[in-house]
């Protein structure tokens, strides 16, 4: 018999009310939950091994968001029907979970542990995500797993000027800022989104309604965590160390770390001389310790010595930062690298841009399609397009190592997305009928390499006559803590990076931000050193702005000679019947005669005609072929016609594409005509008029004689 279910419910705003239950689902697990909100129910399942693997020397923590299609009544359309692989949604989804818990866990803790959430039951105005990393957590706190601290997310919209905590779906839509932040009771962990050109001062007041919602949620997961009654958290082995040691590889080593890391060497040199003073080092400690020449240390030993010798570069380093303002390549805090790029630097590709930053290089590209190019976004609620899409690639060689080539990994996917959702801010309204696609492939890494997609992209797009209204940028700040010091720094390299208390990308333009990525690693960053961090990055920005200005200062004004042609027109609904004729002759026809490829879509009550093309003057005559099917024929105006066929009594012309007219053997000439030999023959081009209709048939009756000259009337001879 099932146990009953111990639940907490708690009010997010507005009479929302979110349920947190354990107890009847995946008892087996170290954690279970289902998180309900509306019709929304999320399952976050957590299990830890209760022992590290044998030399295990990092923590694997695995987190997989996914989401059933029987959760919204749907069959999912893959050729398998059964759930794959995670979609990109997914991924990112995963990621957002990732990034705020893997801080949670103790430093030396290298037991396995896997999280998996699962969407079981779809509310179409609930967005799951936003709940997910509650569940996760909720998951964690039920179970005596070791973590430190309980956290939450929340997604802070703004709809017609108001801040709202997790708004619904259809609000989102109308919504000028998304954000999804995490933290725990006290401290800030993690946020993520976009914005159309927010300020600085709107995400300080984003992060504090954001912190104060999870408060809420982490006190819900408190509570809960007592009504389980969970007795303490497990013990787990912790790695061994010998102080000793610890010691001989500083006082050896910390002299020679600090001459590297001030010796403004590039990335390859520095890890070179790095790696020459640990084998120096291993040397040292086989002769401290009286090992025989030619044999080796022993394993622990050398694995202690290299985890020692790692602890060292990153204290010295740290402090070097903190007390002397100085960084591994030389640069002040806020300098940002030496900066080199260029548009048009490949043949083929309808806009592409190189662009580099000191030891970071993006190359990108721009391909211009048609609306039958748009990407498919399916997840369990709903199924869109988008005609928007951003790609990265970061392949081996841009770090300078070998490894397998793969499917794009959720890094990839998390860079990609984070470029593509800043530059989105700027793409024109939905009148741009082009499916955009932009690449970035990653030729160089040394820090911030979504920064780089970012500027390249925007440089490609406006290369690609695309016309974005202004540039966007970016830039990656990180942050060093000791105590109340504390030192911020513009355009982080990638060891500043992984040395670094937090790593914090913002894009935008000269007027506001557009994406935000950050996460944060350490306790207590307080708000005014993160309205400081937003003011050195808006100073970065607008510096690495002014130098896209001078490569390109503007949207070309065409699209390049070899990019498809676009024309978008909008025609009234009772004609969309008619360009496309029966069985599609009518349409079939505008394209082999013109070489075009025409799209037409039912919306808002009107029938929306894009016309693409390679050549301009196909593209041309395809739109007044258009134009020509659904204008209505008015009496007076003038057309140039084509004479389709002869008969006795005159000759019917196409006036305007569809639409034929009989000009009557009496309207062809001032002259009396017996017959229309030698005046009009098939094929002809001729001016005509329209005089009327038939008001029995309605068909167009058109005269030519009425544009010609009428001769003057001679008067007869008098007798």
């Amino acid at each position: 018999m099932l146990q009953q279910p111990i639940r907490k419910t708690f009010d997010i705003g507005d009479g929302r009310m979110v349920t947190i239950e354990t107890g009847r689902l995946a008892r087996q697990a170290d954690g279970a939950v289902t998180v309900s909100m509306g019709n929304c129910m999320l399952l976050a399942t957590v299990v830890a091994n209760k022992e590290a693997k044998e030399g295990q020397s990092f923590f694997p923590l695995t987190v997989d968001y996914q989401e059933k299609f029987a959760s919204a009544g749907r069959i999912p359309g893959s050729f398998f029907k059964r759930e794959a692989k995670l979609n990109d949604y997914e991924v990112l989804t995963s990621r957002l979970i990732d990034r705020a818990l893997r801080p949670l866990f103790p430093e030396d803790y290298f037991c396995e542990v896997q999280v998996l959430v699962t969407l079981i039951s779809s509310d179409s105005e609930i967005l799951p995500d936003a709940l997910a990393c509650l569940a996760a957590s909720s998951a964690l706190a039920v179970s005596d797993i070791p973590i430190k601290e309980i956290i939450s997310e929340v997604r802070v919209g703004r709809v017609d000027g108001q801040f709202k905590i997790n708004p619904g779906r259809t609000e989102m839509e109308k919504s000028d800022i998304e954000f999804i932040v995490a933290a725990t009771d006290k401290n800030l962990m993690m946020v993520e989104g976009e914005a159309q050109e927010c300020s600085e001062a709107d995400l300080c007041k984003v992060l504090e309604l954001a912190h104060d919602a999870i408060r809420i949620q982490v006190k819900a997961q408190e509570e809960l965590r007592e009504l389980v009654g969970v007795k303490g958290k497990r013990e787990y082995e912790k790695p061994a160390q010998d102080e000793a040691l610890r010691e001989k590889v500083n006082a050896f080593a910390r002299q020679k770390v600090y001459e590297v890391a001030k010796g403004k060497l590039g990335k390859s040199d520095r890890s070179e001389k790095f790696k020459a003073i640990k084998d120096e080092l291993l040397e040292f400690l086989k002769k401290d310790l009286n090992i025989a020449e030619g044999e080796e240390l022993p394993d622990e030993t050398k694995k202690l010595a290299g985890n020692y010798y790692n602890d060292l570069q990153y204290y010295v380093v740290r402090d070097m930062i903190l007390d002397e303002k100085v960084r591994l390549d030389g640069r002040g805090l806020e300098d940002i690298r030496q900066l080199d790029m260029e548009v048009d630097v490949l043949p083929s590709p309808h806009g592409a841009a190189l662009f580099t930053r000191g030891e970071t290089q993006s190359l990108t590209t721009v391909t211009l399609g048609t609306p039958l190019d748009e990407l498919l976004v399916e997840s369990a609620a709903k199924s869109d397009y988008t005609r928007f899409i951003l790609h990265y690639n970061f392949p081996p060689f841009s770090t300078g190592e070998v490894k397998m080539m793969r499917a794009p990994g959720r890094r990839e996917v998390g860079h990609g997305n984070l470029a593509m959702r800043s530059l989105k801010q700027m793409m024109p309204a939905e009148d741009f009928a082009y499916t955009v696609r932009v690449v970035s492939d990653i030729l160089e890494s040394n820090g911030s390499s979504s920064m780089a997609t970012v500027c390249a992209g925007s440089l490609a797009l406006m290369d690609a006559g695309v016309p974005i209204p202004k540039h966007v940028s970016g830039v990656a700040m990180g942050l060093i803590t000791k105590g109340d010091k504390y030192s911020i720094l513009s355009d982080i390299l990638g060891d500043e990076d992984h040395l670094g208390d937090m790593d914090f990308k913002v894009t935008g333009t000269r007027d506001g931000i557009c994406g935000v990525q950050m996460d944060i690693k350490v306790d207590g960053l307080k708000m005014e050193v993160m309205a400081q961090a937003l003011e050195q990055a808006r100073k970065g920005r607008l510096h690495i702005l002014n130098a896209m200005y001078k490569c390109i200062p503007e949207a070309r004004a065409e699209v390049k000679p070899h990019a498809p042609r676009m024309v978008k027109m909008f025609i009234e609904r009772e004609f969309i019947g008619a360009v496309i004729g029966p069985g599609g002759k009518v349409i079939q026809e505008i394209q082999r005669e013109t070489g075009t490829t025409i799209n037409i879509e039912e919306i808002n009550n009107m029938g929306e005609v894009s016309i693409f093309g390679t050549n301009k003057e196909g593209v041309e005559k395809a739109h007044n072929w258009v134009k020509g099917i659904v204008a209505v024929p008015t009496v007076g105006d003038v057309y140039e016609a084509t004479v389709k066929s002869i008969m006795q009594f005159g000759a019917f012309v196409e006036f305007l594409p569809g639409k034929q007219g009989l000009v009557h053997i009496s309207e062809v000439s001032w002259k009396r005509l017996e017959t229309l030999d030698g005046i009009l023959n098939e094929g002809d081009k001729v001016k005509v008029k329209l005089i009327g209709t038939d008001p029995k048939s309605g068909k167009f009756k058109l005269s030519r004689k009425i544009l010609l000259p009428k001769p003057e009337r001679q008067d007869k001879p008098t007798a």
